[in-house]
């Protein structure tokens, strides 16, 4: 006999009740629940909870959130109509799973509120233009690819090739920001998961972090809703007047989930194995980001995607691309030149990363995508092993010189001022002179502080190019 008081007492006010009528893994089949829509809660006599996924004739398919053991029979009651998680600020600096349930030993957590899981996204006259940057302290996104608060930009690669590395660079940069930043961890090991949350710690970045952890050994199902969650608990601090970020990590964990539940409840496949429905599940959680005309502020979205051989083509990641506005594409060929982050410049685009940026700062992104273009077609004629003509090797020179720039170890960090000035100096020298870039950016980094106004920096540009000079360039 199961001690349920909670159970018992919704089935006295009359709540609709059903019956488990089948069991597959963590999908089962309840009978009865006559009124239960789509997305709602209901509580197992165990104690468990489920959450409705289809509506079937004369029974219904839900999703257990807790375990993947259900014995047919067990009796169970409606408990919400819409699957709500606990929000609130109290979350700020905590670990949690899919169900509100802290998971970091640091007692528990009190939430008087909650939100609907799948909300749906505000509508074009609740929102505001985006304008202004997020700036992730590197330098090869910051200036070539910007972000912007409010905007949704996928981070695309294969395994190992530093995409997490760039998310924690830039969830460390806000550290000391009024910016909250909401990792979901979705379907990960639990090495992955406890480096993430330890470098959180070292850093302090943890502060001004919520993590929402979806353990690849708990209930399947929990990873399938946990990109709701975490997005649900995002927009409460948003609309409560937060700048926030989330980092969904990643969404092909999520799509592969997504598939197998649909797989299990005899859904037939569409492209790629995928259920028909998978471009909606993806578009329907990215469309919730943006900027409130209410209160301007923004929820900025990052999903990840693996991209397998590095192939960007596969269904998975033209979907997301589809979606975002923008992406930032990593690439292990770029790792193995040991250019880092491996940010594959020729592909990667930020659509709507112009507005944040100044007149002088456009122009400098145009002339470094421009130099970085002729410096790979002088690279492919390099490989002949002709003579080359002066100009070629200028290039070249100006080329290697902007990438030794553009190399960050990850937990370097440079302001946009800092990343500017070196850059610009840079340029200004279009490769004529052999120049020790690592000294220059030593310089830029001192000499930053100083910086009232755009003539400063266009002075400084040259200054830091003069000191750095090593010798002219044959």
């Amino acid at each position: 006999m199961y001690d349920n008081s909670a159970f018992e007492q919704m089935i006295s006010v009359g709540n609709p009740t059903g019956e488990v009528i089948g069991v597959e893994r963590f999908l089962i089949k309840i009978k009865g629940l006559d009124g239960a829509p789509v997305g709602a809660l209901a509580m197992l006599q165990t104690g468990q909870h489920c959450v409705i996924r289809e509506i079937r004739d004369g029974y219904v398919l839900a999703l257990n959130l807790d375990t993947e053991t259900t014995s047919i029979g067990t009796l169970v009651v409606l408990e919400e109509l819409e699957l709500t998680t606990p929000v609130g600020e109290a979350m700020i600096g905590r670990v949690v799973n899919p169900l509100g349930q802290p998971l970091d030993a640091k007692g528990e957590l009190t939430l008087t509120e909650s939100r609907h899981v799948f909300a749906e996204a505000p509508g074009i006259h609740e929102r505001s233009i985006l304008k202004d940057q997020l700036f992730s302290g590197v330098t090869m996104v910051d200036m070539l690819f910007p972000v912007v608060l409010g905007q949704r930009i996928a981070v695309l690669g294969d395994t190992k090739s530093g995409k997490s590395s760039f998310l924690m660079q830039l969830g460390v940069n806000q550290t000391g920001s009024d910016r909250i930043v909401v990792y979901v961890l979705i379907g990960k090991r639990r090495v992955e998961i406890d480096q993430t949350i330890s470098q959180l710690n070292e850093t302090g970045a943890i502060q001004n972090s919520i993590v929402v952890v979806a353990n690849i050994f708990d209930s399947l199902a929990q990873s399938y809703i946990a990109p709701y969650v975490g997005c649900a608990i995002a927009e409460h601090l948003w609309h409560g007047g937060r700048d926030v970020v989330i980092v969904y990590d990643d969404l092909s964990s999520h799509a592969k989930i997504h598939r197998e539940v649909s797989l299990l409840a005899k859904v037939n496949p569409g492209r790629d194995s995928y259920p028909g429905d998978m471009f909606y599940s993806h578009s329907s959680l990215l469309e919730r980001a943006g900027k409130l005309a209410s209160n301007e502020k923004t929820l900025t979205a990052l999903p990840v995607v693996v991209t397998p051989g590095d192939d960007i083509t596969a269904y998975l990641p033209t979907s997301i691309m589809s979606i975002t506005d923008g992406q930032i594409i990593f690439d292990l060929a770029t790792f193995r030149r040991n250019i880092r982050p491996a940010v594959k410049t020729g592909l990667s685009v930020s659509r709507v990363g112009g507005r944040a940026q100044t007149t002088s700062q456009k122009r400098l992104s145009t002339a470094l995508m421009q130099r970085l273009a002729a410096y790979q077609q002088a690279q492919e004629f390099a490989h002949f092993g002709s003579d080359m003509s002066a100009e070629s090797k200028q290039t070249l020179e100006l080329g290697k010189q902007i990438y030794e720039a553009l190399r960050q170890t990850p937990t370097e960090r440079l302001s946009i001022v800092e990343q500017e000035i070196m850059l610009r100096a840079i340029v200004l020298g279009d490769g004529k002179r052999s120049l020790n870039v690592m000294q220059l950016k030593q310089q830029a980094h001192v000499v930053a502080e100083t910086v009232q106004n755009e003539a400063d920096i266009e002075r400084l540009s040259q200054e830091v190019l003069e000191q750095s000079v090593v010798e002219a360039a044959t």
